[in-house]
């Protein structure tokens, strides 16, 4: 009788003293392994979500255009007619007063720009004309569309924002990329700034940095491109002749938005 509760004492202390751990759930993105790096791959370059590339249970790609005329998007956009305190502006600051972040000319993020290419890039028009910042008013970005399956949640992980020059600012020459910035850097670098601000024009005590508004997707949004075989955008895979083709391809964009809708509703049916 003494050696069976010797020994059930010896295996209670393994269990309690460490024997435990096999038991215990395996790392994960919410629970790393106490060694530290667990040795899952984890984006920490471009994205400001903690999710392992594992726990991606679905993903596509999705470009996406802010037109910061329309209403919903006017907190971005600034205020007065100049929109020197807008989303645009401050980007420019950043990158040219206070060099907080590097600029690309592509999205691979292999071409690092210059200040002085960056500026010319932003005032100056193909005819060689100066242009005004509130004339900047598309901001595109990438995203991945995605659901992870350890939190059972669906996730719009921001990899980079691309500035573009609309062909109506650029001389109608077509419109022309300013700059490509990694989404990571931007976050961090306006998470806690003092001025650049979402503005709430409905409470001007409650404005909120540039983070806080994109993670809480308080913006407008039409889709361009999607993960396809031709890499093309929306516009490109309707016919040009056809009257109201621009038309037609914002209301692709749309039903590529109910698709993931319906994606994500199916998703908990069963």
């Amino acid at each position: 009788m003494k050696g069976i509760l010797k020994i059930s004492f010896i295996l209670s202390f393994l269990l309690l003293s460490g024997g435990m751990e096999i038991f215990a759930q395996g790392p994960n993105s919410q629970r790393p392994a106490n060694g530290g790096d667990n040795g899952f791959q984890i984006d920490t370059v471009y994205s400001v979500l903690p999710i392992r590339e594992d726990d991606k249970m679905y993903q596509i790609g999705v470009w996406r255009r802010i037109d910061l005329r329309e209403k919903f998007n006017l907190p971005l956009y600034g205020t007065g007619g100049l929109k020197a305190d807008g989303i645009i502006s401050q980007i420019y600051k950043a990158v040219v007063d206070e060099n907080a972040f590097e600029i690309f000319g592509d999205e691979e993020f292999t071409q690092p720009l210059s200040i002085s290419e960056f500026q010319t890039n932003f005032w100056i028009a193909a005819n060689g004309d100066s242009i005004f910042v509130k004339d900047l008013y598309y901001l595109d970005f990438k995203e991945d569309f995605l659901f992870d399956k350890h939190r059972s949640e669906i996730k719009f992980d921001v990899k980079y924002l691309e500035m573009v020059m609309p062909s109506e600012t650029n001389s109608n020459a077509g419109q022309k990329t300013i700059a490509y910035i990694r989404f990571k850097d931007f976050y961090d670098h306006f998470k806690d700034h003092p001025e650049a601000k979402w503005i709430n024009f409905q409470n001007t005590s409650k404005h909120m940095p540039y983070s806080q508004a994109f993670d809480l997707r308080l913006f407008r949004s039409v889709v361009r491109k999607y993960t396809n075989p031709d890499n093309a955008l929306i516009a490109d895979m309707i016919d040009s002749d056809s009257q109201n083709s621009r038309l037609q391809a914002y209301l692709k964009s749309l039903e590529f938005e109910y698709d993931l809708l319906e994606w994500e509703n199916t998703l908990w049916e069963w």
